[in-house]
């Protein structure tokens, strides 16, 4: 029996890596010639430093990707290290990535004196404020010089607000009454997430895509919308063993349909 053992567990290390090999040799062709405007990707780490975010991208198959610049929970936060900012610019010139397709993230404690700010939809739980389309805009409207002002939005958060994605033709009707109540123009990224939450709920609980109650037809619905195009779509989701990020990626380019 040991034996016989050891040879099943080559063979399934070899078709492993052969199916790892198979997709890095898809995502490096979907960098090279996507064959869609989709710029699918997700949010990295920076341990290491911050142009480690680029490779990281890189290795899950990704073409945009988020990244927090220092630590989220605090004020302090010393000034980027000028050799570190180079060889971020570096790796993002050699490996094809434009700033417009890089989505750094906000502190959880934001100086709303920024030079520019994306304003992200809330899922309506507790207090928060940004759980409707109208209530973007009213916070939009006090701004003297809205050229600075951008909204994401996240998917979960939009069906835990009472926005059904997950409809037939759901994301056409959301993006619809986003560009009636605030403007495409102000559409910058979108964060992909399913929702462990059912419509309505107003819980902020990511899930996988597919794995939720938002379903996979509406995130096949939106790498083929064209409203979408050239914007970063970027995954959040808690991911699992075998489901991660790259995973993820590569069955949201698969939902793309060829132009």
């Amino acid at each position: 029996m040991g034996p016989k053992k050891r040879g099943a567990s080559k063979r399934k290390f070899e078709e492993d890596f052969e199916g790892e090999q198979e997709a890095e040799e898809r995502a490096d062709k979907r960098r090279k010639d996507p064959g869609n405007n989709k710029y699918i990707g997700a949010h990295v780490g920076i341990q290491g430093g911050i142009w480690k975010a680029v490779g990281s991208c890189t290795e899950m198959g990704g073409r945009s990707f988020a990244l927090f610049l220092g630590s989220q929970r605090s004020w302090k936060r010393p000034a980027l290290d000028q050799k570190a900012a180079a060889k971020f610019r570096e790796q993002c010139s050699l490996q094809g990535f434009d700033p417009a397709h890089i989505l750094p993230h906000g502190s959880y404690l934001m100086n709303c004196g920024s030079p520019k700010e994306v304003l992200e939809n809330m899922s309506g739980q507790g207090n928060t404020v940004g759980g409707t389309f109208p209530e973007l805009k009213s916070i939009i409207d006090k701004v003297r010089d809205q050229s600075r002002v951008g909204v994401c939005l996240d998917t979960c958060h939009a069906f835990a607000a009472g926005y059904n994605v997950a409809a037939e033709r759901g994301v056409k009707a959301m993006l619809n009454e986003f560009d009636q109540d605030v403007g495409l123009r102000y559409l910058k990224a979108i964060h992909l997430n399913d929702s462990k939450g059912k419509l309505g709920c107003n819980l902020d609980r990511h899930e996988d895509i597919g794995k939720g109650h938002i379903g996979i037809s509406a995130f096949r619905d939106i790498v083929n919308e064209p409203r979408l195009d050239d914007i970063p779509l970027i995954l959040e989701t808690p991911g699992r063993p075998g489901f991660e990020f790259a995973e993820q990626i590569e069955l949201l380019y698969s939902l793309c349909e060829k132009k």
